[in-house]
């Protein structure tokens, strides 16, 4: 990927995740997992946290109710703004800077602990997200992950969403990889003295699947740039009404009577960092000892404040009942939002024919 494609890239994926509001989704259908990171890494009064593409907070938030030293980090500074008004709510003070999972702009080992709640699983190179976490993380200190599973309601989900989304260019990697044990291990290698990972889930719940998506729809920033992109398409607008709402339905593990309810599963990684010097560690991972463009970054110093309006990150387990061959060829496509490996099936085949509701008057 050149460095201009990089760039666009970018600037895209911060456009896409700034649509519609994030931190409405959040709080109304995953807040409760910023609490099970916190207690998971053990993030306590003093401790220096960073927590990687926050979106408005989730973590972040939750880390500062414990007293702790945070710094939310962004590549899409408009969510800051929720995030902000969600502490001062709280009663915590917490810092917000527009970052780069990719080139996280801290110095090294600046934290003792840091963490992603299914935000840094969605920047398209793995490695560099790795090494970028583990850089900025103190010798013995908490790294800690929520991730979709590949096998999981995830995987199907994004597959939903990604005909009609831009092809990504080659070697981006699918977000969900980070839910693999194996790939996370080659990820973090011999870098962590112990790597503890455990397979959780969670589930998303709405009064109906068609209510499901209409909120996906006016929340979720990839959702919102579809059914954009499709204004002046009323076909494939409809076909992807079609495609959402038979994944709604079809992934429903809700009673009869709703509320709809759909679970996904997550791996929950704490990994901690081995007892290394500085130097050491800067010369594994490529870093210089110093912050992203050449300066120190201490938490103790001022970080300039974000404004802006508030959205931004991402969502997830398996699909209950088989896709028909177009959508099996549609899941084999090359995207990052989806894995390349078959998706876990069971169950009878679900209709085509339910009535879709218009995602141009969402986008409007």
């Amino acid at each position: 990927m050149t460095a201009d494609t990089e760039t666009e890239l970018k600037a895209a994926t911060r456009a896409m995740w700034a649509l519609g509001d994030y931190h409405r989704f959040a709080t109304e259908l995953i807040w409760e997992l910023g609490a099970v990171l916190v207690q998971a890494c053990g993030i306590s009064a003093g401790q220096r946290v960073l927590d990687v593409a926050a979106g408005s907070g989730n973590v972040a938030v939750r880390a500062a109710g414990r007293s702790a030293q945070v710094l939310a980090s962004d590549l899409t500074p408009e969510n800051s703004e929720a995030g902000r008004r969600e502490a001062h709510a709280r009663g915590v003070d917490l810092d917000w800077v527009e970052g780069d999972a990719e080139a996280l702009p801290f110095a090294d080992a600046e934290f003792d602990v840091v963490t992603s709640s299914f935000g840094a699983i969605f920047a398209p190179n793995h490695q560099k997200v790795a090494d970028e976490m583990l850089r900025v993380c103190r010798p013995r200190g908490t790294i800690g992950m929520l991730n979709f599973t590949p096998e999981g309601l995830a995987a199907d989900f994004f597959g939903t969403f990604a005909p009609y989304l831009p092809p990504f260019p080659p070697g981006a990697m699918p977000p969900v990889y980070w839910g693999s044990e194996d790939h996370v291990r080659k990820l973090f290698g011999d870098r962590v003295e112990s790597l503890e990972m455990t397979r959780k889930d969670y589930v998303e719940r709405a009064t109906s699947p068609r209510a499901y998506c209409e909120s996906f729809k006016r929340t979720r920033g990839p959702a919102v740039a579809i059914c954009a992109s499709l204004a002046d398409q009323p076909e494939r607008a409809a076909a992807f009404d079609r495609d959402f709402l038979e994944f709604a339905t079809r992934s429903n593990e809700g009673p009869p009577e709703g509320p709809a309810e759909y679970r996904y599963e997550y791996l929950l990684v704490v990994a901690r960092e081995r007892r290394a010097g500085s130097h050491e560690r800067a010369e594994r991972q490529g870093g210089s000892g110093r912050a992203r463009g050449g300066r120190p970054r201490p938490l103790d110093r001022a970080v300039p404040a974000v404004r802006g309006h508030g959205f931004s990150t991402p969502c997830r387990r398996k699909s209950l009942r088989p896709r028909n061959a177009g959508q099996d060829a549609r899941a084999s496509r090359a995207h990052p939002w989806l894995s390349d490996r078959p998706l876990r099936r069971d169950g009878a085949s679900a209709a085509r024919s339910a009535p879709s509701s218009s995602c141009d008057a969402v986008a409007t």
